[in-house]
This record gives structure tokens, C-alpha cells and sequence, in this order.
């Protein structure tokens, strides 16, 4: 296969802009920072939301739309929230030819605008849980940014809930991050990932608890790809989110949210990519299988026709490449690029052995199939293929983490991936002083990798990383 991207091993960054640029991911926006999403990775994008919302529908989520502008006022009334956006923010100041009386924010997230809609939606406790998601685009100006992990304006979902206690609050935000965030990474992304705690210092501004799933790219850096915040009663007091309880009397409610965004393209790009390109996993990929006309004539098309037949009989999802006046290598490059599971290329010499060449982007094999075996083995490659993925990724992470005992060791640990230390060898002052070394503490976990109740617990393990 003729070389096409930097090597990862030689540049990781520009191999891994080359692969956005040649495989027609994405391309950058008029605007400095932002960017635009070809179809071929939307297509992508498309198959993550649709599998995402089904699994937020499933912990009884109902989708909703809210404004893309929010009046400054409400950013102010919460504090913590306010303050940890501040450098972030996008204000409009004129509209209609005049200066505006109140600026207008463009959402960085939604919980202002959600807290005061949520107030005037709940009235008894028969009104709660009130569980709402959105899936829309946010802006947060990026000072560095870097297509799907870091850009001005980038599309998510974001999850918004009250709740009438705080245990049924912090029960719904584990759902989501265990059900939803982590089920959905490992199985349909095959990316392992760390579930655990953010530490003080690093949690959502307003925020009581967040917990995190944390993903190590292959150039062992960690990618945070998706949160979950419990937000106590903090914003519930800012916009008077009031209940009348079984008892009479009037309570706060206590909210969460939740997000993911197209960040998790970037990620599945960084664990799964190669040297010729993107590798997707096959539950993930809008297209399982490319059949490729080698070369016109002899029965050619009307063969690869029926396999294709055969494959959607099969469950796959499948299109037909014909355009023999195409170089076949050309063709080969770009759905190597592209990341499709599988070639299946027919042409007449193979034809005439009754065959058909199935080529497989994960392992990188190249087999000979009779035409009447290749539905089935087809779809034993794609759920072998799927599992290969997360296997070797998982190695990876488990060869680039290392167990240590003080700051200094997790700080040069981390240089090359993720470092394992007890918490109490590093703390709040630890932090800080990793934080001036470029090292972050990714998350909090109990030694058997559960989710610890508080910071406070003794023996917590602290992961530290460089990260995105």
C-alpha cells in the first residue's frame, strides 16, 4: 500500500491531521477553530448518536430543544459556573442593526437556560424525576484547537435532570455514566476506558461530583471522552427549582448533567488509527464491507452484485464499488484510509476460480473465499474484527501504565502514558505542582477499580497522565 501519512511513530500529531485531511473526515472552518464535518465523517457521527440516544432513551430520557443564545444574567446567578467558563465564552453584543441592552451568550452548555425552564416545568414531587436530553452544538472558544478534540463549535449531547432526593440524583448520573457512557465506548467504539472520579480540582464548575471516562490515545496521552456531573442543589437554588413534597412542604430539587461530544471521534481515531489510516470498528462503521470491482467484464459485475445481495441478506452493511474506470489501487487507498472492515474484491481471475478476494482493514489479511462461503465468513470477520480492536487497544493501555509510589515517579511515568499511585502520595498540593508539569490527575478510583463515594475515602488510586 502505497504511503500515503506521516507515520504515526515519526509525528503523531500531523499523522493524525493527515488522517482527518486524506481520509475526508473533516475539514477547517472560515473561523479560526472551528470546522467542518465531511460526510464521511458524519456518517460516522451519525452511527454514534443513533446507537447513544438509544441508550439514553433506555434509562427513561426524553429528548428536548433549547436556545442557542442565553441572557448573560443567567450565567451569573451560579457562581462556580460562571467563573470556570468565563475565558470561554462567546458574547453577542449587537443584533439587528443595534447594541443589545443585555448581551447574549452563546451556550457553552446548557444548564442555565434548562435550570430556568425546569423551574417553571416542576411544581410536586409528581413532576420529578424530570429527565431531558439535547443533542445540539456548543461553543467554547479554544485558544489551541485541534479538529474533533478542540474546536470552537463542536456538536453533543447533554443531558439535564432534577431529581426529589439526592440519592435518586446520584443513582441516575452512575446510570449514565456506567449504562450509557462506558457500555457504549467499550462496545460500540471497542475502546477500554477508566471510569472514575474527577479530583477537586478538576471537576465540572458548579459541580458536586463528577466521573469520567478516560481513554488513552496511542500516543499514550489521555482523552477525557465523556462526563457525568451531580450538581447537588447548586443550580437548583440559583433558579429556584422548588417542588411541593409528599409532606407539603417545599424542597430543592437536586439536578445533574451529562455530555459527550464529537471529541469521541477524535478519540476513536487516536486508539484505532494506523499508518494507512483509520481502522472502525464494525458495529461502529456505516459501511462493514466495500465490494470492489477489480476489473470490468466477464461476469464481474453481475458476481459482486450478489455477494452484495447476499451480505444485506446477512445483516451487513454493505456498497457496491463498480467504478472500473477507476485504478483499483486508488479505490484500495481510500477505503484503507477510510477505515471500512472489509474489502471484497472480485475480479476475473479470481471469478474464474470460483472466488473472491476478502481483504480485512483490523488484521490486515487477504484470503480467497468460494463466493457461496463469503456471507458467513464475512460476519465471523466483523464480530472477530470488533473484539481485535478492543484486545489490542486494551494492551496497549495495560503496557503503558505503570505502578508507582510517589508524585515524581507518576510525573516521569507519565510522560509515556498513564501512571497508577496512591492518591495520599499525591493530594491536593501533588496536584498542583503535576498541573505546572503538564501532568494532570486523570481520575480517582478504589484500588478494584469501583467508584469511590467521596474524595475523602482512604486508599483511592490516583491516575495521572499527559492528556488532549
Amino acid at each position: 500500500m502505497a504511503r500515503v501519512l506521516t507515520p504515526r511513530a515519526e509525528d503523531f500529531p500531523r499523522w493524525y491531521q493527515d488522517l482527518i485531511a486524506k481520509a475526508q473526515l473533516a475539514d477547517n472552518g472560515p473561523v479560526r477553530g472551528t470546522m467542518v464535518i465531511r460526510p464521511v465523517g458524519y456518517a460516522i457521527w451519525e452511527r454514534m448518536q443513533a446507537d447513544m440516544d438509544a441508550r439514553i432513551k433506555e434509562q427513561g430520557v426524553q429528548n428536548a430543544y433549547f436556545p442557542l443564545f442565553i441572557p448573560e444574567n443567567y450565567l451569573r446567578r451560579e457562581a462556580d459556573h460562571v467563573e470556570g467558563f468565563s475565558p470561554e465564552l462567546a458574547v453577542v453584543t449587537h443584533a439587528g442593526g443595534k447594541e443589545l441592552a443585555e448581551p447574549l451568550v452563546v451556550r457553552p452548555t446548557s444548564e442555565t437556560v434548562i435550570g430556568e425552564f425546569m423551574a417553571k416545568w416542576v411544581d410536586s414531587y409528581r413532576d420529578l424525576p424530570l429527565l431531558l436530553n439535547q443533542w445540539a452544538n456548543v461553543v467554547r472558544w479554544e485558544l489551541r484547537p485541534r479538529t474533533f478534540l478542540r474546536t470552537t463549535e463542536f456538536l453533543w449531547q447533554e443531558g439535564h435532570t432534577a431529581h426529589a432526593t439526592e440519592a435518586d440524583a446520584r443513582e441516575h448520573a452512575r446510570d449514565i455514566h456506567k449504562n450509557v457512557y462506558e457500555a457504549f465506548m467499550t462496545e460500540m467504539l471497542a475502546i477500554p476506558v477508566i471510569p472514575g472520579r474527577k479530583t477537586r480540582g478538576e471537576r465540572f464548575a458548579g459541580a458536586t461530583n463528577t466521573m469520567t471516562v478516560e481513554a488513552m490515545m496511542g500516543d499514550g496521552k489521555a482523552l477525557q471522552m465523556g462526563t457525568s456531573h451531580e450538581l447537588g442543589q447548586n443550580f437548583a437554588k440559583a433558579f429556584d427549582i422548588t417542588y411541593s413534597s409528599a409532606e407539603r412542604t417545599v424542597e430543592h430539587a437536586w439536578t445533574t448533567s451529562w455530555g459527550t461530544s464529537t471529541r469521541m471521534l477524535g478519540g476513536l481515531i487516536m486508539v484505532h488509527g494506523d499508518d494507512n489510516g483509520l481502522r472502525l470498528p464494525p458495529r461502529l462503521a456505516p459501511v462493514q464491507v466495500r465490494v470492489m470491482v477489480v476489473k470490468a467484464g466477464e461476469g464481474v459485475a453481475e458476481a459482486a452484485a450478489q455477494l452484495v445481495e447476499d451480505l444485506k441478506t446477512a445483516g451487513v452493511r454493505v456498497k457496491l464499488d463498480d467504478r472500473a474506470d477507476i485504478p483499483f489501487g486508488r479505490r484500495a487507498v481510500d477505503a484503507e484510509l477510510q477505515g471500512i472492515p472489509i474489502r471484497i474484491e472480485v475480479g476475473p481471475r479470481d471469478l474464474a476460480n470460483g472466488n473472491a478476494v476478502v481483504a480485512r482493514r483490523i488484521d490486515g489479511t487477504k484470503s480467497p473465499i468460494p463466493l457461496a462461503e463469503v456471507a458467513n465468513a464475512v460476519v465471523a470477520a466483523l464480530k472477530a474484527d470488533q473484539q481485535r480492536l478492543y484486545d489490542d487497544a486494551l494492551a496497549f493501555r495495560v503496557e503503558r501504565t505503570v505502578e508507582v509510589k510517589t508524585l515524581g515517579e507518576a510525573i516521569e511515568a507519565s510522560q509515556t502514558g498513564f501512571a497508577r499511585v496512591p492518591w495520599s502520595a499525591v493530594g491536593e498540593a501533588g496536584e498542583k505542582e503535576a498541573n505546572g508539569k503538564a501532568v494532570t490527575v486523570r481520575c480517582l478510583t478504589r484500588e478494584d477499580g469501583s467508584m469511590p463515594e467521596s474524595d475523602e475515602e482512604p486508599d483511592l488510586i490516583a491516575y495521572l497522565g499527559r492528556s488532549y
